[in-house]
């Protein structure tokens, strides 16, 4: 009797757990501790429970005197991976379909750069590559960024660049923003704060025409730092907002992690502010950017384009052919039609 009720008490317990870690928005803990480094591996996650139904399923079949509480726990596993699934294709496993060009279009890249890692180059060769008007580069100092706008002026796509470091000691305290000539002459706005541990950049157009422009990197949500990332995270709700924004970068974030719209159906919203999320907008939601020692549909989709509703996204994909640069993230690239 006493093994009965500890078996049912473990398969309530385990059912519990994956159904936080599965619909965390439900209980209003998609930031809670491990929650939120679990959820953001959705694919990762639904990948090892099926692992683990088959060891289980096998264990069952062997095991006759613990075969129901096996099955039972290797049938919660199951469930767990379909539910996974069944966000994550809500989301989008991609759509790398853009359609030709309109003059009117603009490309937003953005590539974590591990410290500078793939070089001014190869960096350089991508945004020309793509057509970049806008490129944001976290992780990337300002000398990789001159450097890089040295060698895409010379290819006849000269840009700005804007650069912040909160140290000169290590790199990845660094984000760099790289802006066509094109869309005219930006200043940084110092007004609106900043994230916490590693920086971001709010830019606005010095004569008022055209996008504002933030680049931005939320510190990752390690044990140490969950306080840091929550605060972070409100602080890109509260800067993404208005006319003709466009935010992009590493946000160490998913879309489980952005502004909840209904909390008591638990259901995500699209973004975060008045800012919409270009990988779901497109199909593309579910590709992850990291790490990229792991494949794209198995990896967290943590690197992000946001747009506001006044703005047409045409287009968006992670770059893949990357993965060999020296960063843990693939830079990611969308198209975007100002209205």
């Amino acid at each position: 009797m006493i093994r009965r009720f500890l078996a049912a008490a473990v398969i309530v317990g385990v059912a519990a757990a994956l159904l936080v870690i599965a619909w965390p928005n439900l209980f209003g803990l998609a930031e809670a501790p491990v929650v939120a480094q679990l959820v953001s591996v959705r694919a990762l996650g639904a990948t090892v429970a099926i692992m683990v139904a088959f060891t289980l399923g096998l264990l069952a079949l062997l095991w006759a005197g613990a075969r129901r509480f096996l099955a039972a726990i290797a049938l919660l596993a199951v469930v767990f991976a379909a539910l996974n699934v069944a966000v994550l294709s809500t989301r989008g496993f991609g759509d790398e379909s853009f359609p030709t060009r309109a003059p009117a279009e603009l490309a937003v890249l953005s590539w974590n750069t591990l410290g500078d890692a793939p070089g001014a180059d190869r960096i350089a060769d991508l945004v020309i590559a793509e057509h970049a008007d806008i490129v944001v580069l976290p992780e990337t100092s300002q000398e990789t960024a001159v450097a890089i706008a040295e060698l895409t002026r010379v290819q006849g796509r000269p840009m700005w660049v804007y650069s912040i470091a909160f140290d000169y000691i290590a790199k990845a305290r660094s984000t760099s923003v790289l802006i066509s000539v094109d869309l005219g002459e930006y200043a940084v706005d110092d007004s609106v704060g900043n994230t916490s541990v590693v920086p971001s950049m709010v830019l606005r157009p010095v004569d008022g025409t055209g996008p504002t422009i933030i680049g931005v990197h939320p510190v990752a949500p390690i044990p140490g730092e969950l306080s840091n990332w929550r605060s972070d995270l409100r602080w890109i709700d509260a800067v993404c907002r208005g006319e003709q924004v466009i935010l992009a970068g590493d946000l160490n974030a998913t879309a489980d992690h952005f502004r909840v719209v209904d909390p008591e159906a638990g259901v995500a919203g699209l973004g975060f502010g008045d800012c919409l999320n270009a990988g779901l907008l497109t199909g593309n939601g579910a590709v992850g950017t990291w790490p990229t020692r792991l494949p794209p549909l198995v990896g967290a989709p943590i690197d992000h384009v946001f747009v506001t509703p006044d703005i047409t996204v045409t287009g968006m994909r992670v770059i893949t052919t990357e993965d060999g640069s020296g960063s843990d993230h693939r830079p990611i690239v969308a198209r975007l039609i100002l209205e």
